[in-house]
């Protein structure tokens, strides 16, 4: 499949929903991000996602990565798609002036990242981790460190990883084994091996630098113990080139249902030089910072998976022709009617569409906090930062499931061709499947929404986005026209407080109340964030079509779209009601012994 960039959604939703342009003016860091540059930005970031990218996205599928004894080999068109991506100034978007960066918004990074993604995942980790070792050594890092990497990760000449996860330690840090001996130079010599490292090892760039969770001698046990070290594949010399070999090899490559053309490495660490990053003893705090980038990241891919598979889906429903339409013939001239004129494949296309314009909201909106944390200050920086602390976890979780459940209609609406790997289909659902998994589970960002988040902040994180929501409401009660939205998220805005409190009260009980209900609260609060969105967005469309605009079709399509979420989508709700209400006995009564016999 051919890859279309949706320059016209993304115009809406960064102009239109959110008034970006006003945003990036209340950040000094940000005066000169206006609608001509941003767009200037869209059209190139479209155009090479479109003209670069996606070509070689079933091909790069099909070839996967070569390894051999340690190296690993990009499939064809990568090397050079990746030079040109460097060459556009991509990587140095939204780093800092002093190291050779644009200082551009995380923002537009996103916006970049969407279209780079959904024209080539695989493609897009590569670059992805690099973001967020960059923005670890730029937070955490000593001057001298900024000065050793920083220029050339910018550049994109070196890239960037995060080594957590162990073989025994995926989303429970605290039992990581790799080690950290001090050294007399005051350098760290470091010891372990890690697995699942996106991007570990690659033909890409000249030096990869490692960003390495590991424990100090005599550490205290747990998160509390887990100190930040950065590792580079090669040496550094005095002069800034690259030196001998780091002791830091790949040790193989996992073999994988998607994201093929992706090294997914098991990383060797044998006597490797660290060096610390951020006080001993405080790594996964400074981690967080890679962490939350890297989540928002892969909410991304979620609203990827959903648009390439609206965009195949749509294409194809027009085109293939099957039976004639219930309500009576209409392609007379035709043998059949197009698919889409069947209300099955309609609900299957419009929630495709329901969650990618949805999740392209969220997302956009989510970034527009990051920025807040990143360069604003006072009021408006702690309210961002406790914003992006809650919808982190929902955008991460609702997104990469919704976007799982679009995949997988993108491959119904095809049908048996679907099933092949030629329309592109089946791949989507593959490389979208891991989403769900990486950067934390579905069930861990649930568990970290419900349990750290909500209950954790004694419901003031959630209040924060309640009163957000009223507001808007109370705006537009009087407005007839938005009432068919209004009225049902506000209903859906005093059950999302009455459902907290049910917890809350039951986990008072049994403290397994909080994860039996975890992930249905996950998702009702997803369908109502996503709703709060769809009606900002048909607010927008009516207005725009009440003032006579010359797009009238495109905005009515909104506002249809948005009255699809809400009469098909968003009653999902009560079944999670349902479940949450039922408490965690159904889950736990059975002895482990009766599960099977």
């Amino acid at each position: 499949m051919q890859y279309k960039a949706p320059l016209r959604d993304i115009q809406f939703v960064m102009h239109e929903l959110l008034d970006s342009e006003s945003h990036y003016k209340t950040l000094p860091a940000f005066q000169e991000a206006d609608r001509e540059l941003m767009d200037s930005l869209f059209e190139m970031a479209a155009s090479f996602a479109e003209n670069e990218l996606s070509p070689l996205n079933q091909s790069g599928d099909a070839e996967g990565c070569k390894f051999d004894n340690g190296k690993v080999t990009t499939p064809k068109g990568f090397k050079e798609a990746y030079d040109a991506y460097c060459e556009l100034g991509f990587p140095a978007l939204s780093a800092e002036e002093d190291f050779g960066g644009q200082n551009m918004p995380f923002s537009l990074s996103t916006v970049i990242n969407e279209m780079v993604g959904t024209a080539n995942w695989s493609f897009s980790m590569y670059p992805g981790l690099s973001h967020g070792a960059i923005q670890t050594i730029e937070h955490h890092g000593t001057d001298e460190q900024k000065q050793t990497y920083l220029e050339k990760m910018v550049t994109g000449e070196w890239s960037g990883t995060m080594c957590l996860t162990e073989a025994h330690a995926g989303s429970d840090l605290g039992i990581i084994r790799t080690k950290a001996e001090p050294k007399e130079d005051g350098s760290y010599s470091i010891t372990g091996q890690k697995i699942f490292i996106s991007a570990g090892e690659h033909d890409l760039t000249d030096n990869i630098i490692h960003i390495v969770l590991a424990r100090l001698p005599g550490a205290p046990a747990g998160t509390k113990g887990i100190s930040l070290f950065i590792v580079p594949k090669m040496t550094v010399n005095a002069d800034g080139s690259v030196g001998e070999s780091n002791n830091v090899v790949c040790g193989s490559i996992e073999h994988k249902m998607g994201i093929k053309a992706s090294a997914t490495c098991v990383m060797n660490f044998d006597g490797a030089t660290g060096y610390l990053i951020g006080p001993e003893n405080r790594g996964l705090q400074c981690m967080f910072t890679f962490m939350n980038v890297a989540r928002i990241g892969t909410a991304v891919q979620g609203l990827t998976a959903a648009e390439y598979a609206f965009q195949g889906s749509l294409t194809y429903a027009k085109d293939r022709l099957a039976m004639r339409s219930l309500s009576g013939t209409k392609a007379p001239e035709k043998a059949a009617d197009p698919i889409i004129v069947h209300p099955a494949v309609r609900n299957m296309l419009l929630t495709e569409k329901a969650f990618a314009e949805g999740g392209r909201a969220l997302v956009y909106y989510l970034s527009h906090f990051a920025d807040t944390v990143a360069k604003g200050e006072g009021e408006a920086l702690k309210f961002a930062d406790q914003m992006l602390s809650l919808l982190t976890p929902i955008a991460k979780a609702f997104l990469t499931e919704t976007g799982l459940e679009a995949a997988n209609h993108g491959i119904q609406v095809y049908g048996g061709h679907g099933f092949v790997s030629e329309w592109g289909m089946e791949q989507n659902v593959r490389d979208t499947r891991i989403s769900c998994l990486y950067e934390g589970t579905t069930e861990i960002q649930a568990l970290d929404l419900l349990g750290r988040k909500v209950l954790g902040s004694q419901g003031k994180l959630l209040a924060n986005f309640v009163n957000v929501i009223q507001e808007f409401c109370e705006e537009n009660k009087e407005n007839d026209e938005m009432g068919q939205f209004i009225r049902p998220l506000a209903k859906h805005l005093k059950e999302w407080g009455d459902l907290t409190a049910r917890i809350g009260m039951q986990a008072t009980e049994t403290p397994d109340a909080v994860g039996g209900a975890a992930v249905d609260y996950m998702y009702f609060s997803g369908y109502v964030t996503l709703a709060y969105l769809w009606a900002r967005m048909a607010l927008v469309a009516q207005t725009a079509i009440a003032n006579g605009t010359g797009e009238k079709a495109f905005y009515d399509a909104k506002v249809k779209t948005a009255q699809f979420y809400f009469a098909k989508l968003l009653p999902r709700t009560t079944t999670h009601v349902q479940r949450i209400s039922t408490g965690v006995e159904p889950y736990m009564s059975m002895d482990v012994d009766q599960f099977a016999f």
